[in-house]
């Protein structure tokens, strides 16, 4: 990802450091007789660098344009989102997906989900390199731990906690 930005290759990685935190999280959808009343997770963007996913059946969609996709399960094969934390690191760059998980009345989900992100008290802002008078900062400065306040708020009225650092331009 790095290099997609012309940055230098460790660059990233440096900036994550030792300190970051990595989170597991197991989520079981049962069967539900009424899929078309009930969403197993609302829509939202992960508050992470990168998330990653593994799961064994269909419900995860993304949202495009307005319109939600189903992303089809493959077999062994594990679905990488890109987090609100890299959205601001790459100042826009790389975009936090909108997703959610609908239910099924036929077969139970169980996904396991691995979550990076950084040291709570970390500066949170677009890395210096990819700001210039062309593109210049899309989003404030914030620490994690702050911004992670306003994403739990903002996860419980639906907003996007990212929309509430982006600098208008």
């Amino acid at each position: 990802m790095a290099k997609i930005l012309n940055l230098q290759e460790e660059h990233l990685v440096n900036m994550i450091g030792e300190n970051s935190i990595t989170q597991a999280i197991f989520n079981y959808y049962p069967q539900c007789p009424r899929p078309d009343h009930v969403l197993g997770l609302k829509a939202h963007t992960d508050g992470s660098i990168i998330t990653v996913n593994f799961a064994d059946a269909e419900g995860l969609q993304l949202q495009k344009n307005g319109v939600w996709y189903n992303v089809p399960v493959v077999p062994n094969a594990l679905v990488m989102n890109i987090g609100d934390i890299m959205e601001i690191l790459s100042n826009g760059f790389f975009k936090s997906l909108v997703h959610r998980v609908v239910t099924n009345a036929e077969k139970e989900r169980l996904s396991l989900v691995l979550v990076y992100t950084l040291e709570l008290e970390t500066e949170l802002e677009p890395v210096s390199e990819l700001v210039d008078d062309k593109r210049p900062a899309r989003y404030m400065k914030i620490k994690l731990h702050d911004y992670m306040e306003k994403y739990h708020d903002t996860y419980a009225t639906g907003t996007l906690a990212i929309d509430g650092v982006k600098i208008s331009i």
